[in-house]
């Protein structure tokens, strides 16, 4: 269930602190860095990650370390900048006007979404800023620690970096995922707020990640970023045991298993399953039944949509980015049908499912 943090008004800070780890004397310098860095921006074992990372990288190419030492600067001075801000949910004034909590949550209800970050408070641009620093750096790291195979512990300290890659980016989705409801308008005020209550919380702290404010989402990407689509008949039953098997939440399996499900909501999470928008999906039934065929393939999809089919498996290692980019051809699908009154789901699957989450508060 999603959780507010309301207590984030009384913090000056818009970063919280992990306990503070002093580096010895003898501590090499690429160690100091990353230390001090993990003082501010990054959880403990973020830290000791990256530490090892460091020094697994120094001793296979110097270069690269160098490299990541500069990604380590720019993480800390985009942190350092965020720091600076004011919390989002202290009062202040200007032009003689009052700006408070209220007012914010009652202008981001307000957002049709085409000024983009235009209407954003300052506090919000920086800190997607500052997520997509770090999600730049650990690329960087995951880049960098890919090439080394000398032992088990190094494959394994790059699945983890990966693991906290996925996290973050599964955190920028969320993000872009509330936006894209306060911008629709079939969702309730009361649904708007709570959204936009949630935001202003994962703004104002860029230490939160979506597993403090929305596991189930997360489990619901972690699942997905783990399987590929069969397609075979594309009813969507192998893909969703294949959920189950990956420790997809029950509830989220609920959800999207209920009686009384719309017909939008079933669209919505068949678009989910295959990675692919309702038209793709009419198209390929289409298809299928003009050839005559009784199953589907991958290749074949391809060469039907005329486009590369992602494959979101890869060798047992996610590929976050492909579940973003499934994400927003979704969402952007949902956006078109929304203005140009077409049929099909309005939402994604995860909008629909954030939606009854919020309306849980």
């Amino acid at each position: 269930m999603l959780t507010t943090a309301t207590a984030l008004a009384s913090q000056g800070s818009g970063v919280s602190s992990s306990s503070t780890v002093l580096a010895s004397p003898g501590m090499s310098l690429s160690a100091q860095a990353v230390q001090a860095l993990g003082v501010s921006v990054l959880d403990r074992h973020e830290t000791e990650l990256v530490e090892q990372a460091m020094a697994a990288v120094a001793a296979h190419s110097p270069a690269d370390a160098t490299v990541l030492q500069g990604l380590i600067a720019e993480l800390k001075a985009t942190s350092d900048l965020l720091d600076r801000q004011r919390p989002l949910r202290r009062p202040t004034a200007l032009g003689g006007e009052v700006r408070n909590e209220a007012t914010l949550i009652e202008h981001l209800c307000t957002i049709d979404g085409l000024s983009g970050d235009l209407v954003l408070p300052l506090k919000a641009t920086q800190s997607r800023t500052y997520l997509l620093t770090k999600i730049n750096f650990l690329r960087g790291f995951v880049k960098a620690t890919s090439v080394i195979t000398e032992s088990p512990s190094s494959t394994r300290m790059t699945h983890e970096l990966r693991e906290e890659l996925a996290q973050s980016i599964y955190t920028l989705l969320a993000e872009e995922l509330f936006l894209a409801l306060l911008r629709k308008p079939d969702v309730s005020r009361r649904t708007k707020q709570r959204a936009a209550d949630q935001l202003i919380t994962v703004w104002d702290d860029a230490a939160l990640e979506i597993d403090d404010f929305a596991p189930l989402l997360e489990s619901a990407w972690h699942a997905r970023n783990r399987i590929n689509s069969a397609y075979g008949t594309l009813l969507g039953a192998t893909e969703t045991f294949r959920l189950v098997t990956e420790d997809c939440s029950p509830e989220v399996l609920e959800f999207f298993g209920r009686e009384g499900m719309s017909a939008d909501e079933s669209a919505a999470f068949e678009e989910f399953l295959f990675n692919m928008t309702s038209e793709e999906l009419a198209t390929l039934r289409r298809a299928m039944q003009q050839q005559h065929l009784s199953a589907a393939s991958p290749a074949w999809a391809a060469q039907v949509l005329d486009r590369q089919i992602e494959e979101l498996e890869h060798s047992r290692e996610i590929d976050p980015m492909a579940l973003y980019r499934s994400y927003q051809r979704r969402q952007l699908a949902a956006d078109f049908r929304m203005m140009s009154n077409a049929p099909g789901p309005r939402r994604t699957a995860e909008g629909y499912l954030m939606v009854y989450l919020l309306d849980q508060q």
